[in-house]
């Protein structure tokens, strides 16, 4: 019971500083203002986070989580490779369009933290790797695996950039312009079979 207790109270700090991180930042964000938004004591704060670093890699990781867990529940009603990549497109103009996106928060800790060796660096490098890995088994199903490769990385680098066109405000143009691109990117490398 205590466990449960300990991991459901990580979980409401993790929580409290994924809402203040997305909106204030990361540096701009101290630990005594999550320690006082989560209600917590500052001894449970250090027992579950010994630094603020190992927060925000909690923080970062669970949105990681949470974003697989929504592609792969949306991929089980897609049937081909096409139609998995465009369920992609999908979760991103329906966070595009919601009240809640203030663009991506691994970019802006990228920003941050620009440090290739840092935790915080690592841990966006795990999620955006991620995703790529995802789309070029998706591909891997219809293309051989040096085009999936190439078309996964086209991609991911189509849907960073939508995502920051959709945080300037530009959402439409932003998803429109990837549905387009993102066929072509997949046309041309089913074209160089």
């Amino acid at each position: 019971m205590a466990s449960a207790r300990t991991s459901a109270k990580r979980q409401h700090v993790v929580d409290t500083a994924y809402a203040l991180f997305k909106r204030d930042g990361f540096h701009a964000t101290g630990i005594d203002r999550i320690i006082a938004e989560a209600d917590i004591a500052k001894m449970t704060m250090y027992r579950n986070f010994p630094s603020k670093d190992e927060l925000i890699v909690a923080v970062l990781d669970h949105r990681a989580r949470r974003f697989e867990r929504q592609l792969d529940r949306l991929a089980t009603a897609a049937a081909t490779p096409g139609q998995k990549i465009a369920t992609i497109l999908d979760w991103h103009e329906r966070w595009f369009r919601s009240a809640d996106f203030h663009g991506c928060l691994f970019a802006h800790a990228l920003a941050e933290f620009g440090d290739p060796a840092h935790p915080v660096f690592k841990a966006v490098a795990r999620q955006k790797n991620g995703l790529r890995s995802r789309m070029q088994a998706i591909l891997e199903q219809t293309l051989p695996p040096e085009r999936a490769e190439g078309a996964a990385a086209a991609l991911l680098m189509l849907i960073e950039g939508a995502t920051l066109l959709a945080q300037m405000g530009e959402a439409d143009a932003a998803i429109g312009n990837a549905r387009r691109g993102a066929a072509a990117i997949i046309a041309g490398a089913r074209g160089r079979q």
